[in-house]
């Protein structure tokens, strides 16, 4: 029998499971199987499908409760892959699901949590971010449109699993590792460009000797790097979230604290 004449599941159940998994299926999170309970839920209604047989189904619906964790993003292209083959294979394919689900998650991660999680919002969100200082209301409405891409994005994921499944993974692993590489370098040039543009620092320090005026920022940092206060401070928070472990909300009142009495004392002061 072909794959064709296999056909069980019909778009609407396909699309289900891809809705489920997208919305709901990595929230339910817990310290045993981390998000092994949401990726069964997403699949539940489609595995009854397959599985009229009640102990069958309990059989496949254990191997889904497994350890499951990768980025939330490509869930969906992993869960494409695994109906595809029981859809085609039945009970058969479940040591086979296993070994799929074992051996994508990891790689997956690696490339989902690079660009998906980090360089996505990353550069997407700066931008959006800088628009938004600037009072452009572009700034929250493509911010808005491009998470709702994000959706999108994570059902056609489940349609390139169900008919790739792991040879994207096999065959594209070195052009996947190649695009990481390239959207890092990319998200590091944004990151960096938008230091100095978007962070203002500036301190308010002159030294007077005798008739003579030296303004520390217009004469000094303007003139040799002019966003050098904005890179150190970027440096400096960097070093307490890496190497000293500071959460981020302590850094936030930190830095209210500081430019607070930085201001007050004239050692920082307003754009001039």
């Amino acid at each position: 029998m072909n794959k064709q004449e296999n056909k069980i599941l019909s778009k609407k159940d396909h699309r289900k499971a891809a809705l489920k998994c997208s919305f709901i299926g990595s929230n339910n999170i817990n310290y045993g199987t981390l998000q092994g309970t949401g990726y069964a839920w997403a699949i539940h209604d489609t595995l009854r499908k397959l599985y009229p047989d009640d102990e069958d189904f309990k059989k496949a619906m254990e191997v889904e409760y497994e350890y499951f964790n990768t980025t939330p993003y490509v869930i969906p292209l992993i869960l494409g892959a695994d109906i595809a083959m029981q859809e085609q294979e039945g009970i058969e394919s479940l040591e086979a699901v296993r070994s799929i689900k074992t051996s994508l998650m990891g790689p997956l991660a690696g490339v989902g949590d690079s660009i998906l999680w980090v360089l996505y919002p990353t550069i997407m969100g700066s931008i959006g971010g800088y628009l938004a200082l600037e009072g452009n209301p572009l700034g929250a409405i493509i911010w808005i449109i491009l998470n709702v891409l994000l959706v999108f994005l994570r059902l056609k994921f489940y349609d390139i699993g169900y008919k790739s499944g792991i040879r994207l993974v096999t065959d594209l692993a070195e052009k996947l590792n190649v695009f990481t590489d390239a959207a890092s370098v990319m998200g590091l040039t944004v990151v960096g460009s938008l230091i100095a543009t978007a962070i203002k620092v500036y301190t308010g320090i002159e030294f007077k000797f005798g008739d003579v005026t030296l303004n520390l920022q217009e004469q000094i940092f303007d003139a040799i790097l002019p966003a050098f206060l904005p890179v150190l401070l970027v440096i400096g928070v960097y070093w307490l979230m890496e190497k000293k472990k500071v959460g981020f909300l302590k850094i936030i009142i930190g830095l209210l604290i500081l430019c607070l009495i930085a201001s007050y004392f004239g050692i920082l002061t307003v754009a001039p």
